[in-house]
């Protein structure tokens, strides 16, 4: 124990004793194990009092922490790796790694990522902010090392929750561990279900031996011994593993997914007892080829709120900490909605009156307020974690003639672009992908912002795409989308859409076609806009009309078909065009128009606004706008630009 420890354990003074002076896993190391559970329980206290004033991932940060804390105490990081999935229970990793003081700035502009990140941390093995890839990356790092002289000693371990793990991807790495040489360990968090006390005693005592180093050596060397004798040869190995896993789920009366795959199972334990955790990797570290250990964790373990209601507590903003009130829940009746309520709220209007629509999601229910379809059994699906299936099983259900509306975050959408094209838009399915979380997202960051989206989907034939600058405009295209044919993409931002009167009568939209919101004689620049940042560009258009520069806005609405009648009254007009777009500008909206006008010969001087050819990390929605350069101040530094060039060159 050092003695800063030693000192702050006897001076009582400091509030976090124990957190405090682990500045490395080498100095958790020096604990006892009997003092793992107070390091816990300030872990806990630390992370409620941090997050309730810092926003985070709440949920499964607090129900991760035994395992993290066991992993660090058993494991020799960074040079054995832990690969996190999805990241938002890595909160406690973070603390133990050397950013306990950093901590209080995580998710903010300058501050740490909310999620691991190699670029941040030598601890941080590999980015996940996308669900289901740490059994593919931790395989990939167990088989580099055991074909890496002097790395065969290595250690990779894989912590996966039961979300995580249901998808495709996960499947594709466990798969490809059972047929592939490697010592990876797969931790499962299972924070979906308590450990069931009717188990049993014959069930306690069969998971405990099959861990022990003792049961381990005496299999190994029976193993050894019938394969000398030749009643065993090495293709028979899985098998063995299979009759192990299939005699252990017997015994238990459970069954375990991976009964049938050639990896060792075991388990279940409960996974929020640091030292039972600590016993069973010691036990199972040294073993050779894949294993999986599966653990029950309780989500929100150590704050009552979130453990009772662990989905309102995944992710729950500012929150008094001795009442458990959350600061979100009080919202004036004339406040704007979400946008994801327009959303939904209107698709459970539309539905009402037609019988089929279908509404689908991956994991994101009442993220995406796709929750609210629910009323209508057998009408909504949540998929799971698993973008490319809700894909290609809403073309199933277009094919057979069903309105399926498919809401998925953007950034999350990326992973099911091959179901988009080959799925449905070869078919011209009428699919509605409704697009969340498109643009900035804020304090997530880089694998999370929705910036790709018109790009990627821009380049599908016959793809219509989207982005209404408010929410009535969104709600009367889904509501005209019953009435097209092939595939369509709305796409519209994360927070609160524009106005509270937003449920109005249904209005006909006009696939491709254009609003102007500003027109003025003599005006020589115009500033297209799409999707609701069109907000920011009226704000410039009121702030340049202060300064004496005119500039005319169009809101197009559209990005695949452009307005073709708008751009020709925008090239044979106007002398220069500012585009602003809540997406990348390589191309996205902005290309799109510089590809028409080009096409066209127009002459009129171009500069393309949204997000640069560069990732952007975490902050405020409107700290990384501006960073970017297309909030308000930013079109009016662009105009200005243009008129002075214009300035100096007069027609």
């Amino acid at each position: 124990m050092t003695q800063e420890l030693n000192d702050n354990l006897k001076s009582g003074t400091a509030e976090y004793p124990l957190l405090s002076s682990v500045k490395s896993p080498a100095d958790l190391k020096k604990l006892d194990v009997s003092q793992l559970p107070y390091l816990c329980d300030e872990i806990r206290r630390y992370l409620i009092s941090s997050l309730s004033v810092n926003p985070g991932h709440f949920g499964s940060s607090m129900g991760a922490v035994d395992i993290i804390v066991a992993m660090h105490y058993v494991f020799d990081t960074p040079r054995d790796r832990i690969v996190f999935d999805v990241g938002h229970q890595a909160y406690a990793h973070k603390l133990l790694t050397g950013r306990f003081e950093a901590f209080a700035n995580q998710r903010k502009k300058h501050g740490i990522s909310g999620f691991p990140f190699p670029f941040e941390s030598e601890y941080d093995t590999f980015v996940c902010g996308h669900a289901g890839n740490s059994i593919s990356a931790a395989l990939g790092m167990a088989i580099a090392d055991l074909n890496t002289p002097g790395q065969e000693d290595r250690k990779t371990v894989a912590l996966i929750g039961d979300a995580s793990i249901s998808g495709g991807l996960a499947f594709e790495g466990l798969n490809n561990a059972s047929q592939n040489p490697n010592n990876l360990l797969i931790i499962l968090n299972d924070n979906d279900m308590s450990i069931d006390d009717n188990v049993g005693a014959l069930h306690r005592y069969l998971s405990d031996m099959s861990t022990s180093a003792g049961y381990n050596r005496l299999r190994f060397n029976v193993y050894n011994l019938f394969k000398k004798w030749g009643l065993i040869a090495d293709k028979g190995k899985g098998l063995m593993l299979r009759f192990n896993n299939a005699l252990k789920s017997l015994v238990a009366q459970q069954q375990n997914i991976f009964e049938g795959l050639n990896i060792r199972y075991f388990g279940p334990f409960n996974g929020n007892d640091v030292i039972k955790v600590v016993k069973v990797l010691q036990d199972i570290k040294d073993m050779k080829g894949p294993r999986i250990l599966h653990l029950h964790t309780r989500k929100g373990k150590g704050f009552a709120a979130a453990e009772n209601n662990p989905a309102n507590w995944h992710a729950p903003g500012k929150f008094d900490p001795e009442t458990a009130k959350r600061h979100a829940e009080s919202r004036s009746e004339n406040q704007p909605p979400l946008w994801q309520e327009v959303f939904g709220e209107t698709l459970v209007e539309l539905a009402v009156d037609n019988q089929a629509i279908v509404g689908i999601t991956a994991g994101m229910s009442s993220g995406t307020s796709m929750n609210k379809m629910s009323r209508f059994p057998g009408r909504m699906f949540d998929v799971g974690i698993s973008e490319g299936h809700a894909v290609t099983f809403a073309g199933g259900l277009a094919a057979a003639g069903k309105r399926p509306f498919v809401a998925i975050y953007s950034s999350f959408l990326q992973r099911a672009f091959d179901n988009i094209i080959h799925d449905v838009a070869i078919q011209n399915l009428p699919v509605t992908f409704c697009i969340d979380r498109a643009g900035i997202v804020g304090e997530d960051g880089v694998t999370h912002h929705g910036v790709f989206d018109i790009s990627y989907l821009r380049i599908i034939p016959g793809m219509k795409i989207a982005a209404p600058m408010d929410s009535r405009t969104l709600r009367n295209i889904m509501a005209a989308s019953l009435e097209w044919d092939g595939p369509l993409a709305i796409r519209y931002p994360r927070g609160k859409s524009d106005t509270a009167d937003w449920k109005t009568p249904f209005e006909p939209v006009e696939i491709g076609k254009s609003r102007t919101l500003s027109e003025t004689p003599g005006a020589r620049i115009a500033i297209l806009s799409v999707g609701p940042v069109g907000s920011d560009a009226a704000k410039a258009v009121s702030v340049l009309k202060e300064k004496g520069i005119v500039a005319d806005h169009i809101d197009m609405v559209w990005v695949k078909p452009l307005d073709e009648e708008a751009l020709r009254n925008v090239m044979n007009r106007y002398e220069a065009v500012v585009t602003v777009e809540d997406g990348t500008v390589r191309g996205g909206f902005g290309s799109a128009v510089d590809e028409w006008l080009d096409a066209h010969g127009a002459a009129c001087k171009v500069i393309n606004l949204g997000i640069p050819d560069n990732w952007v990390y975490q902050g405020t929605v409107p700290e990384l706008r501006a960073e970017c350069g297309y909030d308000t101040d930013g079109i009016v530094r662009a105009v200005e630009k243009l008129q002075a060039g214009l300035t100096e060159n007069p027609a």
